[in-house]
């Protein structure tokens, strides 16, 4: 009989147990179905009160096309002058030198020149000849007169009085175009400025030979800086969005937070075969002399052509992880993160956007302020 009434307690016993754990497995498994179904993928979220982020609607601009390239600032070679010496000879006196400001006539340096020497020589000897040949004419008009010349030797005393002054104007022009002055004969060449400007290339020193034109460099170059090139490459895929006559805005590491205005004056037409760049040319005014050639400077090309853009408040494109995001509503209170390619900002805040999102689409206005609060929630 006890044997009886202890199989039995130990089967209901085993029968709780065994509906217990069912009933426990029961509730796990229909936990873990309602867990799936709330579970999301990563970027979307469900906000429980998304009437306390505000929304702004994805829009479209007219805005001009914008490319931003590198550069550097080089002197208008219109207004560039290279200063050679046309004889040859030894430095004297270096008067000048690399980054002076010059004026026009201003003495550079003094040159002992062999050449100069040679043709005011040329010019005194030449002048000689021309006093001879001068009497030799008067004497022989004179005898002419009385009829003691015939006509034939008058003719070949002035054949010889032209001649010699043919030969003073040669030599005289040779000893102005060396740097001489026929007047003030002196085997010294003063080479002056021929204009006003700033020496920004210098190729001799004092006491230095200087050779024939042929075969020397130009002893000076001087730019006249008042107006200035910036001359930037551009790559051959953005080339057509850069045209003659389009705005540029140029900004220098040398003046952080300043803005120069000009226009582009030049695009090359041949390519750089090892960058398959051109150069393009925009011409600055440069009053002040702030722009000093050899500065760095960046480029940015605006259009004249107004093209549709799509565009969103800046505080809308959130930077994370080297990507720009934005939170795209999906419905009542589901949001999505999205990657956007993000370009320039407008003056008045606007962010365009070239891929991503679309006009109409609906994006949180602050995205920082949204990531923030969904890191918080978890």
């Amino acid at each position: 009989m006890r044997a009886r009434m202890f199989v039995s307690i130990t089967t209901t016993s085993l029968l709780i147990v065994l509906l217990s754990l069912g009933v426990a497995c029961s509730h796990d498994s229909q936990a873990a179905s309602t867990k799936a179904e709330i579970t999301l993928e990563p970027g979307v979220y469900n906000v429980d009160h998304p009437e306390l982020f505000k929304l702004v609607t994805v829009a479209t601009r007219a805005l001009p096309t914008e490319l931003t390239a590198n550069g550097t600032v080089n002197p208008d070679v219109t207004r560039t002058i290279r200063v050679t010496s046309l004889g040859s000879g030894r430095v004297l006196d270096l008067k000048v030198r690399l980054g002076d400001y010059v004026k026009k006539g201003q003495s550079l340096l003094v040159i002992t020149s062999p050449d100069l020497a040679q043709a005011t020589a040329d010019y005194r000897k030449a002048m000689a000849d021309d006093q001879l040949s001068r009497k030799a004419l008067e004497r022989a008009q004179l005898l002419f007169s009385k009829g003691a010349l015939a006509e034939k030797d008058l003719q070949v005393a002035q054949d010889s009085e032209d001649k010699s002054k043919v030969d003073v104007e040669t030599a005289e022009q040779r000893v102005r175009v060396l740097g001489g002055d026929p007047a003030h004969p002196s085997p010294l060449i003063d080479l002056r400025a021929p204009v006003s400007g700033t020496i920004v290339e210098q190729n001799v020193a004092g006491f230095e030979g200087i050779k024939s034109l042929d075969n020397t460099p130009n002893l000076f170059t001087i730019a006249d800086l008042s107006q200035v090139w910036i001359v930037c490459d551009v790559f051959e895929n953005d080339l057509g969005d850069v045209h003659l006559g389009d705005s540029a805005e140029i900004q220098l590491n040398a003046f952080p937070g300043r803005t120069f205005q000009g226009k582009v004056a030049d695009i090359s037409r041949v390519l750089d075969p090892n960058t398959r760049s051109a150069k393009v040319r925009i011409v600055l005014p440069n009053t002040d002399g702030s722009l000093r050639p050899g500065m760095f400077a960046v480029a940015m090309f605006r259009s004249r052509q107004l093209l549709p853009r799509v565009v969103l408040p800046s505080t809308s494109v959130m930077r994370l992880q080297d990507r720009d995001w934005v939170f795209c509503k999906e419905g009542s209170s589901r949001f999505r993160r999205v990657s956007v390619q993000a370009y320039h900002l407008t003056q008045d805040g606007m962010q365009e956007i070239r891929e991503g999102v679309k006009p109409g689409d609906e994006v949180v206005a602050n995205a920082l302020e949204f990531s923030t609060a969904m890191a918080e929630q978890k």
